[in-house]
Formats: C-alpha cells, structure tokens, sequence
C-alpha cells in the first residue's frame, strides 16, 4: 500500500520500528475555491501508492458519477467524503487524511475555500506545521488566497508552499507562474516573515507533486513532496519555556495525586523545580508517569501525569512552569481575533474564553481596529462580522497564563464560546498584556514618595464663603439625551444664585486630557475616571462639579461614586427613548465611524439607584437644571 524502505512481508518488526520513529509532518492545504485543494491531497495519496484497492474501485466508480473530469479519475473524491461535498464537487468539512513515506509521515488537513467555511480553516490551520496554499493559475491571487495567508500567518505556520497549480490550462507558461509569484511576494511583504518555497504543478495530471514530469523544463525546484520531506520543523517548538496546562488532577487512591496534562512547550524532568500560577507555590518534580511506565525526561507535545514532591494546591486550569521561565499573568489582553460567526462581535458583550484548560467569562472592552484581507491595513471599527479579522483588547473574569502568540502557540491562543448557543464563534491570537484604558482605577501612584500636604482653607470655611457644600452631579443618559445642555443651564443656575460651579462634560475631556482615548467601553471607563479625579480635586476647593457623560456602565458608575464618595455624588439618569436620541443627532447614529453607540452598539445599563430621574425628551435643559437645582437643596448642599 506505500513504497516502504522495508517491505513489511519481510520483516514487519523493523517495518514498525521504522515507521515509528519517522518525524510527523502536519500540514494543511488552503486556497480559494476549486483552486485545486482536494485534487492535490488525492493525487499525493495515489501517487505514493496510500490507497486501498477497494478506495480506488470505488472512486474510480464514483469518478463518472461526481467527478468533475468526466470519465477519468477524479483524485478529488478521495477528500471529499461528503454526499454534499461531491454533489456540489466543493469542500465543506475539513477532512483529514495520513500517509507515509520512506522519510516522514503526515497528517494532512484538507480544508474549504469558500468564504463562510473559513472557521474549518483556521480549524484546520490551528496545529499544522506547513501550509500549502494554492492557486489557480488561470486566475491569479483571489480574496480567499490573500485571507488565508493571512490567517495561515496569525496561526504561527512558519513554512508556506505556494503551489499555482493547473499550469497544463495555462500552457506550462513560465511567465503566468513568474506573475502569480511576484504577485504573492509584493503581498507577503506585509506579512510576518516565513519560509516561502513556490512550486508551479499540476495536480490533476500528477505534475511536480510527488513525480516531475516533462512539461516543466524551466523549473528546477523539487516537486511538493520532496519538499515536505525536506522541510525542518524540529526547530519551531518551544523547549525552552515549560508550559503544562493542568487538564485534569488523577486521585485514583490515597497514595498517588498526579497532574496530567499535554506539555505546551518545554521539557520537564524528575528533581526539576516548579511554579503552579496563579497561586505561584512552589515544589519539586517527583515522577513523570505515562501508561508506559515512567520517564526520565519528557517534552512538548508529550502527554503526561507529573506528581510533586509537595502537597500544594494545583487545580484544573492551573499552570505548571519553571520559576526562571514565567509566563504572563493578567486579566487585559491585547489580542488578533478572527471572528467566525454570523452574529457581529462587538465591544461589551460577555462571551465565554477557552484558553489552554481554562473556561472564564471575558469581554471585549474594545475594538481597536478591523485589518483589511486584501490590503492589510488596519481601519476603526464598531464590531466584526463573520470571517472579518481585528485587534481587540480582552478582559476576562480570572487573570489567564499566557505568552505571546509569536513565542507558544499553544498558551498564546484562545477560542471565544457564545454563552447561549455554546458554539464556537471566534478564534483569538494573544499579542500581548493590555495596556488600554479603564484598569486604572485600582492602580496604586507610581511613587512612594508622594506626599499630600493639607490646604490651609478649612472645608467650613468654603462652604460659609461660597454658601453651598461641594458636590459631584453625574448627568448620564444615552447620546443625545441632553446630558450636556442641562449641565450647563445647571451651571448658569447655580452662578446666577451665586454658586461656583463647573462643568465637565465628554467632549470637553476629549479635546484635553483624554485626547488619546477613543470610544470602546475601556476607554470611555477612563474617560470618566479622569473627569472624576478632576472633579475630586474642584470639590475639595469648595466647587461644584457637573458632569455630562453616558457612562454606560453600573459598574463603572459605582466606582465614580466611590472616588468622589458617597456624601458628594449625585446621579441624575435623564432618560430618553432611543427614537428622540435619533432624531436630536442624526449624523452620530448614521454615520458613526469608528464610535461605538451604547444603546446601539452594546447596552446602556440603565441605572436602577439613580437620586433623580428625568424624563428629558418633555422638558427643556432650563427645566431640568431647576429639578436638579430643588434636589440640591434637598440634601442640604445648597444652603442659600
């Protein structure tokens, strides 16, 4: 069934040994549609003599039936196994195939092209070592090519072969495949860089993919099968970092408690210090235990059970790793998502996160761009769509261990997971810690050293001179609620009574102090802790400080509440239907760029403990200041 160096008839002993010490190859093939993916894969596994008698009648069979080279045989259905996929002569499913040769074995992931199969795809491309990405040659580069290269590059597979396959349409010209290739070559430029190998061929008749042929005189290049023979992959795994996400903790008796686990990167070995994170104790390797029997030494990709000289407590999801050899620890992560869902993703809504042996809750606080396929240039954006591919910034619920997507494949990775549907909706590739806004809320100052010295005006001092105690008033409510209309005819209500007060509205606070934020749900969060220590600082002087801001969020409500505390904040929730906010700002809903809308984009929680409720569609911003103005002195701040 193969061309083995040893026949099996003759020693089948050392035709097993042989074969299992042969290097594995996974590699995935890739490609618009009918570029010619599922006839490469079938003319390999002919040509290497991997097919049964029994699959061959059969396709040969089938060949006249659904095949798309009318009565010759049809490699193609060897693939696709499918019903649909061989009514329709497409590939839907990824379909995996294994086959041998005297060098390696290999696992090939055969995966569709068309566009709303992309998730099988970056299924398929999630474990491969090599992508053969393939083109027509008839018709050059197409959408498909240029976001799965894409795609195959964010996934970490260092080794690319750009097969243009069916030169026998295009008369084996060289100058079509000199084309096609410094077509791909001005593309891949903006790509991380990769091994790059190009291989014109022709899988329907068998040219320069396992066998060469004569048609190709001019290329003298190897054919794609001595290529992935050839190709060095050993070198691509991680065995520096030792990475063993904890999958499972095996008690069977009172005397064994081990932890198993897939190694992601590294070696481990008996004796060999360790770290479990995020509860950072410490301990010491005591066995590596396989079914086997146990081993001296073990390494990525091995699966293993490691038991620890010391009782510490490690659980499912936990992070077994070398001291000198930390990952990253953290809850904000900067991250490149391919979103596969019908549903957009957008900023604000809770998902699922899978990462490594960990399941938390996360959301994306924001979008920061959406990468274009074809060009590779990056643009705002309010959500993404199916297949569409962004940068986003990730907060999840319990800080995860990760590294850099560029380091480890495998803790750099992460899968999105719809809490309602359970499906799968997005796959994400970890860039690194986030530094964007909103997490300063609980942050420490950067020095030690400060030291706060005490006016020398007493708190009664102001508020006998100014004739009112100092006060925040959050205005929040939709866009184009009339938040800053009010905070201003409140301004000019409380001067005229002789008050002191200023306002602090958004977009005040975006010409100046928040100039570097834009509109995710992160950064709006920092927008208002900024105005909220502004406004702190103008209370402690004795004023009155009015803020105009959506704050979409209670909880970022409650934490402006605690800053400026309790006895000074006042909430006041205007409330308006979404209809009127329409109407009022017409260009902001129609045209909003790269602004994410609470109320349209994601929810505007709406606040259940407000002081004061306004129904400020039915009133001007005069009336409202007056409502306001009584509530104030209702608590007894102002005081003349």
């Amino acid at each position: 069934m193969s061309a083995p160096a040893i026949d099996p008839a003759d020693d089948i002993v050392a035709y097993l040994k042989q074969h299992e010490h042969k290097q594995l190859l996974r590699f995935i093939t890739c490609g618009s549609v009918d570029d010619g993916k599922s006839t490469l894969i079938g003319r390999m596994l002919y040509d290497s003599k991997m097919i049964f008698e029994d699959q061959l009648a059969a396709v040969k069979r089938d060949s006249a039936r659904f095949g798309t080279t009318g009565d010759d045989f049809d490699p193609a259905l060897l693939t696709d196994g499918l019903r649909a996929e061989r009514e329709q002569g497409i590939t839907i499913d990824v379909a995996y195939r294994y086959f041998t040769t005297p060098k390696r074995k290999f696992i090939i992931a055969d995966t569709p092209g068309h566009e709303q199969y992309t998730r099988n795809m970056a299924t398929g491309a999630s474990t491969a070592d090599v992508a053969v990405i393939l083109i027509d040659a008839r018709h050059g580069m197409m959408v498909q090519t240029r976001r799965h290269s894409f795609i195959t590059s964010l996934l970490g597979i260092r080794h690319a072969v750009i097969a243009i396959n069916k030169m026998d349409l295009v008369d084996w010209d060289e100058a079509v495949f000199d084309r096609i290739r410094d077509d791909y070559l001005q593309f891949a430029a903006k790509l991380p860089e990769r091994q790059m190998t190009f291989i014109p061929m022709s899988a329907l008749k068998g040219e320069n993919v396992v066998n060469r042929g004569g048609s190709l005189p001019w290329y003298s290049g190897p054919t794609l099968i001595e290529h992935l023979e050839s190709v060095p992959v050993a070198s691509d795994l991680n065995l520096r970092d030792l990475r063993l996400p904890v999958q499972w903790v095996n008690r069977p008796n009172l005397d064994f408690r081990g932890f198993c686990g897939s190694l992601a990167s590294g070696v481990i070995r008996p004796g060999d210090e360790i770290m479990a994170l995020p509860s950072r104790r410490r301990s010491r390797v005591e066995r590596i235990v396989t079914f086997d029997g146990d081993l001296d030494r073990a390494h990525a990709p091995q699966a293993v059970t490691i038991t620890l000289a010391d009782e510490i407590d490690v659980s499912r999801g936990d992070m077994l790793v070398h001291p000198d050899s930390l990952p990253e620890v953290g809850a904000r992560i900067e991250a490149t998502l391919v979103w596969m869902h019908e549903e957009p993703m957008v900023a604000g809504r809770e998902y699922l996160i899978k990462h490594t042996s960990r399941k938390t809750p996360g959301v994306f606080a924001a979008i920061r761009s959406q990468i274009d396929v074809n060009t590779l240039e990056s643009s705002p954006a309010v959500a993404l769509g199916l297949n569409e591919i962004g940068t986003v910034q990730l907060v999840v619920n319990e800080p995860l261990c990760f590294d850099p997507y560029s380091r480890n494949r495998t803790t750099g990775a992460f899968i999105v997971i719809d809490r309602i549907s359970n499906a799968t909706v997005g796959a994400g590739m970890i860039i690194g810690s986030s530094s964007g806004g909103g997490e300063h809320w609980d942050t420490s100052p950067g020095s030690a050293t400060l030291v706060e010295e005490r006016s020398r005006v007493e708190p009664r001092e102001r508020i006998e001179s100014l004739g009112h105690a100092p006060a925040t008033i959050l205005l929040t409510g939709l866009s184009g609620s009339g938040k800053t209309e009010a905070a201003f005819a409140l301004e000019r209500a409380l001067f005229d009574a002789g008050h002191a007060a200023i306002v602090l509205d958004s977009q005040r606070m975006r010409r100046g102090l928040s100039r570097d934020l834009g509109f995710s749900a992160a950064e709006r969060s920092e927008n208002l802790r900024r105005a909220m220590e502004v406004a702190r600082l103008v209370n402690d002087a004795g004023v009155i400080a009015i803020g105009a801001f959506v704050a979409p969020e209670a909880s970022t409500r409650a934490r402006a509440e605690e800053l400026i505390g309790t006895e000074r904040f006042v909430l006041v929730h205007l409330d308006a239907p979404l209809e009127h906010c329409r109407a009022r700002l017409p260009d902001l809903y129609r045209s909003r760029g790269s602004v994410s809308l609470p109320g349209v984009d994601f929810p505007y929680e709406v606040p259940r403990d407000a002081d004061l409720v306004i129904e400020s569609a039915r009133q001007t911003p005069e009336q409202i200041a007056a409502r306001i103005v009584g509530l104030l002195r209702e608590r007894g701040i102002l005081r003349r």
